[in-house]
């Protein structure tokens, strides 16, 4: 392990692409501890730990944990990546009804298109959720240092700018950084919290809250279901395709048996955070507008993420994206389309059926796949209301946040390996690769 990574180190093009990775996030981290201009921070501070004990600081952990803590410092970076998920989720929706935005994306040029469409309509949400931000922070007494009307414009500025900056990074991190942009600095502001999670989980052990025997438990538990995400995520089904002999200029190629590998959870990570950006964006508009709009706040309390109307809606979503975002990224159709041009069929399947039987078998993949992930969607409320676990821990120890370190972990580890093949060296796993478990 040691010296796979010592040779991590040595290829020139995965040391700059790892270096580049840790400068953005390292930017990422500072921007999350500048305050909005005309905000007191320690009143801010004060604020939030005489309100320790009411839902609304439940809901501001909730924004923090995508946010790196961002939220409750009221920095630039507050509203972290969200918008932007949330836009991608409308236009993809679009796309369902409006069929000319659809047909933009089938080639390179339409794509560009649609992208700069998302970051307009980013600006848009960045702009409405600013704005919401501002009437909260007025809601608090004595934390603003400027008056409202300049305040409001400075604060929807900076945040607005703030956001479409880490839309910059996360693309950046794509383009010369190693793995998805997007999900890693998800996966950064979670793994951020992982130190006041611990300091919390050691002095409620210290006080008396916990014993340490049902910590210990809690955290056995806790090993056990990380095996199990790391198993549902390298999980496959494959389907054997056999090629024809088939001629190609002046050469004849022989037949050819391959599989196409269907992955038990084809869209990995994206349910879970496609359904926690949904939610976020109606829950931080009540949380914030609450205090000034009484059936707002009734919203807030009703959409309180401990709570079970929470809870449904948050596995229903999960379910649903998990089929839609297969249904986009693993078009049977098309496949079926591709292995019938290249003379390809599947054994004990008739070729007009080839596209039934693809559909069948992702519909029995992702199902259980799609009711796992919102099993492990169920678990930070579990830990909290059976082991009475502090609400920063337990969404640690399941849901959204493992389900997204795991998930961009093996991802990011898996692009790694890629790039040390490519330049024949070991991977940094034992075997030099790491396996796909075959279902």
């Amino acid at each position: 392990m040691s010296n796979s990574l010592v040779n991590m180190f040595r290829i020139d093009e995965l040391r700059k692409k790892i270096s580049w990775t840790v400068l953005f996030l390292v930017v990422f981290r500072i921007g999350a501890f500048i305050p909005i201009p005309g905000i007191d921070p320690q009143v801010l501070k004060l604020y939030f730990l005489s309100q320790s004990s009411s839902s609304t600081i439940g809901l501001t952990e909730y924004l923090n944990f995508f946010a790196g803590g961002a939220f409750s410092n009221f920095s630039v970076f507050m509203l972290g990546i969200m918008p932007y998920i949330s836009t991608q989720i409308i236009f993809q929706l679009l796309m369902l009804v409006v069929p000319s935005l659809k047909k933009l994306t089938e080639d390179a040029s339409g794509r560009k298109k649609v992208q700069q469409y998302t970051r307009y309509g980013t600006i848009l949400v960045c702009l409405i959720q600013s704005y919401v931000v501002t009437v909260y922070a007025n809601s608090i007494p004595d934390v603003m240092t400027l008056p409202i009307l300049p305040f409001t414009l400075i604060a929807m500025l900076s945040v607005t700018t703030g956001s479409m900056f880490l839309v910059w990074v996360g693309d950046q991190i794509t383009a010369r950084g190693v793995g998805n942009g997007i999900s890693l600095l998800i996966f950064a502001g979670i793994v951020a919290r992982i130190p006041d999670a611990l300091v919390t989980l050691f002095q409620s052990v210290q006080s008396g809250l916990l014993n340490p025997i049902v910590v210990l438990v809690v955290l056995a538990m806790f090993a056990i279901v990380v095996a199990l995400v790391v198993y549902e995520q390298r999980g496959q089904r494959k389907i054997p395709v056999q090629y024809a002999k088939r001629v190609v200029g002046r050469k004849m190629y022989g037949s050819q048996s391959s599989y196409i590998p269907f992955k038990i959870n084809p869209s990995g990570v994206i349910p879970v955070i496609f359904a926690s950006a949904l939610l976020s964006f109606p829950l931080q508009i009540a949380a914030s507008l609450g205090p000034e709009v009484r059936w707002l706040q009734a919203v807030a309390n009703w959409l309180s993420p401990q709570g079970a109307p929470y809870l449904i809606i948050y596995t229903l979503l999960i379910i649903a994206f998990a089929f839609f975002y297969t249904q986009v990224s693993l078009n049977p159709i098309e496949m079926a389309r591709q292995i019938r041009e290249n003379g390809g069929s599947v054994p004990g399947v008739r070729t007009e059926r080839l596209e039934e039987y693809l559909t069948k078998v992702l519909n029995r993949i992702v199902l259980p796949g799609s009711l796992f992930l919102a099993f492990i969607a169920l678990i930070p409320t579990v830990v909290q209301k059976l082991f009475n676990f502090p609400a920063s821990v337990a969404m640690l120890l399941g849901g959204t946040s493992l389900i997204i370190m795991v998930g961009v972990d093996l991802d990011t580890m898996s692009q790694i390996e890629g790039i040390m093949k490519m330049h024949h060296q070991d991977g940094i796993t034992g075997k030099g690769r790491i396996k796909a478990r075959n279902l």
